[in-house]
């Protein structure tokens, strides 16, 4: 039901109208633990100190009373806890271990949320800590849940039970003080991840935080236990959710030995939990492409819509009067709605990359290179991947890969790992992986995730500056997760003048993801593409920037529905590896793929059977199938009804009572009256035009061609930003990645530089800047020379002269600054030489290659990640 999203005491004085805060030795009575994750001995230690004062607070209640008493026993349990802290206890445990036949366990989220937002309410929240003893929790997400609502530790009694029962029969060989101790490591680790990538460095800050959205829980439940939370998609209350529990707890009784589900969640399981790629549905379409014909086809698609799975299984479409198939747009103009998922070569083999690539090339579907950069052999190739991924600007980022693009695509957030950034385990880090990443072999890549240097709509506009300086005749597309709130951050980006805004859903997580990242993270991309359709209308901007969507699509008819919810654009990734003969076996993350798809061991990757012509068939059939749906929807082509929702209606059926109870959110609901598709080709800044940039094209252009040494002076201001990163564009286009020899154009300017200064800096490009410099400096260099200088001998290395995020995904060159700069100085140096006299906070930060002299202080956080 919810998923993630990202001390003194006070008195008044009698003598003055406001508050004082005063030290008192009683403030000083803390118990203080190293983890909010407890084993029994911890939790027994916290009960036996006596300077503070607990009470266990039990969380079950008799089941056998006339329904409904949920309500009741909340409301108990509420009252219990406020006078507790009332009564001055200090630390309540709210605990559930006392089940029995009679009394059945209150969900434990729902416990803890009740009792932390009655405690706020009698403004109590301060003074007392709430621990929950709870045999309900098991995962990293259900901690991390229960933390993110109010609880101040969690000791799961039923985890370590088990534990000791496969230690003590010896299903676990070893013993059980080490298996407790490595599921309390893993946890931990969990947790971390889960606070890192919203962005949070501190339990103490994610402590209550709620950052999560509820998805099928109605909006009175949610606005009375879990307040200010996102209610996405409606359904159950307290009646629907009592009703559950009472099943769940009658199970564990009503038979001589219970037998526990086969469950399924992870791995699909016969009998089990229903995935949408279940293997009747992997079988069918691997049937197809080894055999294409439309029947096969057709019971691929049947199997697929079996059972609901998304939200977008719960809806209908309407239409009028059919129109003759021959009349609806050819199958090549949907073709060119398609793009491939963002799988990066790493992540998946060469092998599958290039078959991906080439497939939908001979199609008209653009291909997407994913994170990671690409073998500069494929520029401008049959298989050149038309979308290039830069997350930010690292991991392979050149400025001859972003010549090659169609599109520039920044990872801004996506739908399996939202705000982790990209992530490569290290027996997929091989020495040609490593090449192509400028890092060193079999060491992990975690990614910076976007936060590292996007803090603003500002910082996201200056990047979409940067690329369209570094490619003028690419356009930019901005990924984002599918949230609550995702509409306010679209509007953001087309404001920031991107062109296209991708709204990725929670399904997925292809060729890299570790499961702890793909599950209970993000929403369904049918929330956040109805929310962003409608504020970008709202806000009068749907006409400035194209809108696609990604995330699980199967079939044509999942490309209805987005459309009909406002997508133009359409991706599929895992789709797509199936087509290329993946089986699902869910063993991306550990590079052991039995069909050499997401794998880089040699030996598996002689197994890849995949062909472009099976990608290719999957692609236009699904085609065909739209062209099909559209002729009897009596319109003659997809742009018809891209945004028209009122086409869509709710139509829950199926052999599941719960999906009948489902309500779309409001951003469902009837958009404002205007443009519901894009209207203009690109959203451009009107000011591009007027850049310094065009003018040192038109002065140095042709030395450029010559390859003719030139040395020549500026002046500049800081309104003059990403200089002169399309001097580098013109260098890649003619000499690739090779670029020029050194000091071949020697630039000098004078002024303060505005942001960006030197950005993809190009081989045989040396800038002087006599003044000072903006943010992002050098970022994503590849060669030449940098030097920052002051234009007096002053003190230099007491004066700040270049700003924050300099050198961020440098991959070589050189950079010399007589000063210092601010903060992040070097994150993601993959190559760089620099030397400065003085930085801030996070030095080389995630730094892979490279060389970086501070000749002066440095603040916290040196080389955290690097490798």
């Amino acid at each position: 039901y919810i998923r993630e999203r990202s001390v003194m005491s006070l008195r008044m004085n009698a003598g003055h109208k406001r508050n004082f805060l005063y030290e008192r030795p009683e403030s000083a009575r803390r118990v203080q633990m190293d983890s909010p994750l407890l084993l029994e001995s911890t939790l027994r230690e916290v009960e036996k100190q006596t300077s503070i004062t607990f009470e266990r607070i039990p969380t079950t209640f008799p089941c056998t009373a006339p329904l409904p008493f949920l309500s009741d026993a909340l409301r108990s349990l509420q009252d219990s806890v406020v006078n507790a802290a009332k009564r001055g206890v200090e630390l309540v445990i709210l605990s559930d271990i006392d089940i029995t036949r009679k009394h059945a366990a209150l969900p434990s989220l729902l416990a803890l949320s009740a009792s932390f937002k009655a405690l706020q309410r009698e403004r109590l929240v301060n003074r007392t800590s709430l621990v929950v003893e709870t045999g309900e929790v098991r995962d990293i997400h259900h901690v991390a849940c229960l933390i993110g609502y109010g609880a101040t530790a969690v000791y799961p009694w039923l985890v370590f039970r088990t534990l000791y029962d496969q230690c003590s029969r010896g299903e676990l060989p070893l013993p059980f003080e080490q298996a407790a101790l490595n599921y309390k490591k893993a946890v931990e680790e969990g947790l971390l991840k889960v606070m890192a990538r919203m962005g949070i460095s501190t339990l103490n800050s994610y402590h209550g935080a709620q950052l999560f959205d509820s998805l099928c829980l109605n909006r009175e439940l949610v606005d009375e236990f879990f307040t200010r939370t996102p209610v996405s998609i409606e359904a159950d209350g307290l009646k629907e959710i009592e009703e559950s529990l009472l099943i769940r707890h009658n199970n564990g009784y009503e038979v001589p030995e219970p037998v526990l589900e086969y469950g399924g969640e992870l791995r699909h399981r016969k009998e089990g939990e229903w995935h949408a790629w279940s293997s009747p549905a992997v079988i069918a379409l691997n049937r197809f492409v080894a055999s294409p014909d439309e029947g096969e086809y057709r019971s691929y698609a049947r199997t697929a819509a079996e059972r609901p799975v998304y939200l977008r299984d719960l809806f209908s479409f309407t239409g009028g009067t059919p129109v003759p198939l021959e009349e609806v747009e050819p199958e090549e103009s949907i073709l060119g709605r398609f793009f491939s998922g963002a799988m990066s070569i790493g992540a998946l083999s060469p092998e599958a990359h290039e078959t991906i690539a080439e497939a939908c090339n001979r199609l008209g579907i653009r291909s997407n290179s994913g994170e990671g950069g690409e073998d500069p052999v494929r520029y401008g190739g049959i298989t050149n991947s038309a979308i290039k991924q830069i997350a930010s600007g690292r991991f392979g980022v050149t400025p001859a890969y972003i010549a090659s693009a169609q599109e520039l695509e920044i990872k801004i957030a996506q739908g399996a790992k939202p705000g982790e950034g990209g992530h490569l385990p290290a027996s997929k880090v091989t020495p040609y992986i490593a090449m192509l990443r400028h890092c060193t072999p079999h060491i992990p890549l975690i990614s910076p995730p976007p936060h590292h240097d996007i803090y603003s709509i500002e910082d996201l506009a200056q990047l979409i500056n940067d690329l369209k300086e570094a490619n003028p005749a690419a356009k930019v597309c901005v990924k984002l997760v599918a949230e609550a709130g995702v509409g306010t951050i679209a509007a953001g980006a087309a404001k920031a003048y991107a062109d296209i805004v991708q709204i990725s859903g929670c399904e997925g997580g292809t060729g890299a993801s570790p499961i702890g990242s793909i599950k209970c993270a993000g929403n369904y991309w049918e929330t956040g593409l109805a929310e962003t359709q409608r504020v970008l209308m709202e806000n009068g901007l749907r006409q400035r920037i194209r809108v696609r969507v990604d995330g699980g699509i199967r079939t044509g008819r999942d490309v209805i529905v987005a459309a009909l919810l406002g997508a133009e654009e359409f991706g599929f990734g895992t789709a797509t590896m199936v087509a290329c003969g993946c089986v699902l076996a869910r063993q991306c993350h550990l590079n052991t793929c039995p069909r050499g798809i997401t794998t880089q061991d040699e030996r598996l990757r002689r197994k890849f059977s995949g062909r472009v012509e099976g990608v290719m068939g999957y692609f236009t059939t699904v085609a065909r199938e739209v062209r099909g749906i559209l002729s009897r929807m009596g319109v003659r082509s997809l742009g018809e009804i891209i945004g028209n929702a009122a086409l869509l209606h709710l139509a829950p059926a199926g052999p599941l009572p719960a999906v009948r109870r489902v309500r779309p959110g409001a951003s469902f609901g009837a958009c404002p009256e205007g443009p519901r598709t894009c209207l203009q080709e690109r959203n451009d800044n009107p000011t591009l035009h007027l850049s310094l940039n065009r003018r040192l094209v038109d002065d140095l252009l042709p030395f450029i061609e010559r390859a003719e040494a030139v040395e020549r002076e500026y002046p500049i201001r800081n309104v003059d930003r990403s200089i002169p990163a399309r001097l580098s564009y013109h260098i890649s286009l003619q000499y690739g990645d090779a670029g020029l020899p050194d000091d071949t154009i020697t630039l000098i300017f004078r002024g303060t530089a505005g942001q960006s200064f030197g950005a993809f800096n190009h081989r045989g490009l040396s800038l002087t800047l006599i003044g000072d410099a903006n943010d992002y400096v050098g970022k994503g260099m590849f060669g030449g020379r940098i030097v920052v200088r002051p234009p007096t001998d002053r003190e230099t290395h007491t004066q700040v002269i270049a700003g924050n995020t300099v050198l961020y995904g440098a991959v070589g060159g050189e950079f010399f600054a007589a000063g210092k700069t601010g903060e992040r100085f070097g994150v993601r140096n993959s190559g760089a030489v620099a030397v400065v006299e003085g930085a801030g906070h996070h030095l080389c930060e995630y730094m892979t290659r490279g060389t970086v002299v501070v000749l002066g202080d440095a603040g916290y956080n040196i080389g955290a990640g690097m490798t």
